[in-house]
């Protein structure tokens, strides 16, 4: 089942001289996780802003071609409306936190939405379940960890019972622990709970590992997709585009290349196996 589709998309911001996203054509299933590739610039922000209608609804420009989540036109209905089947986390979690407890915030959203308020206490302790933030209720969110806090962004995004999460580079300003929190959750959200997730992220590796598929994006436009053992095969066209790989990438290229292994796109086990049995 396709829950998200983008036909022909096109996106100018006013004032701007060059699209920022051209001619997007994407299908995204239920259930799938989707990796997104691409350097600063190539448009990657711009295509997440669009998949829940902030892009045209919000943030106004040139829009053209279309964007159905569940075979709806975002034209047609508003974020807050698409904010229950489409959720979305931005690369600084700070600038979606607000409220003055843990608990305020996971349960903002929801009484917006009119929900009851036994409902409400259900879905909190779900998300602070799930998201290992239990114990932190009454915690005032800028004193949390960067890690904490980005999973609290994901917890108020997950007690709207989303059946997409677009994530825009959630673990940029992370340092290591942080990152890895973050990036385990996301997993358990796809694997487990089987939510889509629609990913942006730097860390190859992880995408390689985890990711069902994955487009790559040059100057707003998709020129890459596929498995991600298929895109990464192509290590030099990615990094001369300006996309970090693992250094289990870059040892594979260059042993390709030499001739003493087959393929390049390998994880650290996977190249350490490899490098085993050529011995």
């Amino acid at each position: 089942m396709i829950v998200v589709e983008t036909e022909d998309l096109s996106f100018k911001y006013r004032r701007a001289e060059e699209y920022a996203i051209k001619n997007i054509n994407l299908k995204v299933r239920k259930g799938e996780f989707l990796g997104i590739l691409g350097a600063s610039g190539s448009g990657k922000s711009t295509l997440c802003l669009t998949l829940n209608g902030i892009i045209p609804n919000s943030i106004k420009g040139k829009f053209e071609g279309n964007v159905y989540v569940k075979g709806v036109s975002t034209r047609e209905v508003s974020p807050a409306k698409l904010s229950t089947t489409v959720g979305l986390v931005l690369q600084n979690p700070e600038s979606q936190l607000f409220n003055m407890t843990v608990e305020e915030e996971i349960a903002f959203g929801l009484e917006n939405l009119g929900i009851e308020a036994d409902e409400i206490r259900r879905r909190i302790n779900w998300a602070l379940k799930i998201t290992g933030l239990q114990g932190l209720e009454n915690e005032f969110p800028p004193n949390l960890s960067g890690g904490q806090k980005q999973r609290l962004a994901i917890a108020s995004v997950l007690a709207m019972r989303p059946e997409i999460i677009v994530l825009d580079e959630p673990t940029a300003q992370l340092d290591p622990i942080g990152r890895e929190q973050v990036l385990s959750l996301i997993t358990l959200l796809n694997k487990e709970q089987g939510i889509t997730i629609i990913l942006v992220e730097h860390n190859t590796d992880y995408m390689l590992s985890f990711a069902d598929r994955v487009i790559v994006m040059d100057r707003g436009e998709i020129i890459m997709e596929g498995k991600p053992e298929e895109v990464f095969e192509e290590a030099e066209l990615l990094k001369s585009l300006g996309i970090r790989l693992p250094a289990s990438i870059k040892i594979g290229a260059e042993l390709k290349r030499r001739g003493i292994l087959e393929k390049a796109a390998m994880t650290e086990e996977e190249l350490i196996e490899a490098l085993k049995n050529r011995l």
